[in-house]
């Protein structure tokens, strides 16, 4: 893979731009979160005016999206916020519409173009109308700090690829680090989170190459975040920080030249810390 290492933007500091393809939604705007330069594979926002629509037809490349705000119909079915859908490439979801208007957090394994409908795996797709009915499970790693619970929105049945959302409780932290064997990918949906890095708040987002040690992560608020995982499923090797955690850290970020203009925390720490 090609894309950079990011960690992390506050997607607000990320202009809107006007849809040139990448998300094959014409009438759109879009912030390109990163994306890959030899396979065109982007993650980025999608912004839907009121009234938008598209017709039906399906995509060269694999789609998965989130709905952040308002509310997209795609083919008779609403998906409102934190709608989910995994739809794979050659698959017809039918027309689209946003009659109130969305955002919608959209990821796609290649640039998107229309094409005709062609045979799919069946396993490979994914239709959540609403993740809030999607169960919390817990146990998914014996070293996991107590405290958090995960949804389980989609796994690739071929590469075991993996997108859920983590839930924290408020006044969690860890003491150790992590490293994963897989890329993984994160968009904060709800609350602040402090890291290695800085302090997180809604709108962050990175994309973490394999092997690369981060944490401890806690947060005062509780929070829910959007992960995904690229090159197999999530594994877990728990490591002494080079830093012990800390609230409040100072913002630390790696990013790429393009998003240099985007460094910087959204706000201070409060003053009476």
């Amino acid at each position: 893979m090609t894309r950079p290492w990011i960690e992390f933007v506050q997607s607000q500091k990320i202009a809107w731009k006007d849809d040139d393809g990448w998300a094959a939604a014409p009438g759109a705007s879009v912030r390109i979160l990163s994306r890959d330069s030899d396979t065109n594979a982007a993650s980025l926002m999608l912004r839907l005016p009121k009234g938008w629509t598209a017709p039906a037809g399906a995509l060269n490349v694999d789609e998965e999206f989130l709905v952040l705000e308002g509310a997209v119909e795609i083919g008779g079915t609403r998906y409102g916020k934190l709608g989910f859908a995994h739809f794979p490439a050659g698959y017809d979801a039918g027309a689209r519409s946003a009659p109130e208007g969305a955002i919608i957090l959209s990821f796609f394994d290649g640039k998107p173009v229309r094409s005709a409908a062609r045979a799919y795996n069946e396993a490979r797709l994914v239709k959540i109308e609403d993740a809030m009915h999607v169960p919390y499970t817990g146990n998914f790693h014996p070293e996991f700090p107590p405290g958090a619970g995960r949804k389980l929105l989609y796994v690739d049945p071929t590469t075991n690829d993996t997108t859920w959302i983590l839930g924290t409780l408020p006044l969690r932290w860890a003491e150790r680090a992590e490293i994963h064997p897989t890329v993984e990918e994160m968009y904060l949906l709800s609350g602040e989170v402090h890291g290695n890095r800085g302090v997180m708040r809604p709108g962050a987002y990175f994309w973490r190459p394999a092997n690369v040690p981060h944490g401890p992560y806690g947060s005062l608020t509780g929070n829910l975040y959007f992960f995904r995982t690229k090159g197999g499923s999530l594994k877990t090797e728990y490591v002494e920080p080079e830093r012990k955690f800390m609230w409040w850290p100072p913002y630390d970020a790696q990013l790429p030249q393009e998003l240099e203009h985007a460094r910087g925390e959204t706000e201070p720490a409060p003053s009476w810390w």
